[in-house]
């Protein structure tokens, strides 16, 4: 069985927490939350620190901060209507299978929140590995009713991998 994920990991705290095997299992199942093959697609995953991820944010984003996680769709697949569901992707084949773009976790922002939340880490980054997901199959929450869809989305997708709703 090919990864799904193809992580790259840039600060080393990201192994020995075992980022990899967590993204894998998250970006799974929310594919078959939503009815797709895992076999089908391709994400690529960057582990990395407050700093570059900041860079990131600056440069992408005009926003020079850091911040807990960044997606970027390889394709545009939101929904016109607010609310509705985004146009999913069909797989590519095994051989080839189609990119749906990249992500960036930052580690002190995570663990961070994730004190400050009250959270397991593991828990916390799993819900992030979910939305980031999620934002590169078009699912996003700017407008009212795509935040409502993509909220209920996770807390779907993570009480199916035995995990509590992060938004109580």
């Amino acid at each position: 069985m090919e990864p799904l994920v193809d992580t790259l990991i840039e600060d080393a705290r990201w192994d020995a927490f075992g980022l990899e095997d967590l993204a894998e299992e998250a970006a799974r199942a929310t594919l078959a939350a939503l009815g797709l093959a895992a076999s089908g697609f391709e994400i690529s995953l960057l582990g990395c620190d407050d700093r570059r991820i900041a860079d990131l944010n600056a440069d992408y984003r005009g926003k020079p901060q850091p911040t807990n996680v960044l997606s970027w769709p390889s394709d545009e697949r939101a929904a016109d209507e607010d609310g509705a569901a985004p146009d999913l992707p069909d797989p590519g084949p095994e051989e080839m299978p189609e990119e749906l773009g990249d992500i960036a976790i930052a580690w002190e922002t995570c663990e961070r929140e994730a004190v400050e939340q009250g959270k397991p880490l593991r828990d916390h980054v799993t819900h992030l590995l979910v939305h980031g997901t999620l934002h590169l199959l078009g699912y996003d929450h700017i407008r009212d009713g795509d935040a409502a869809l993509m909220e209920g989305t996770e807390v779907r997708i993570l009480e199916q991998m035995g995990l509590a709703n992060p938004y109580e």
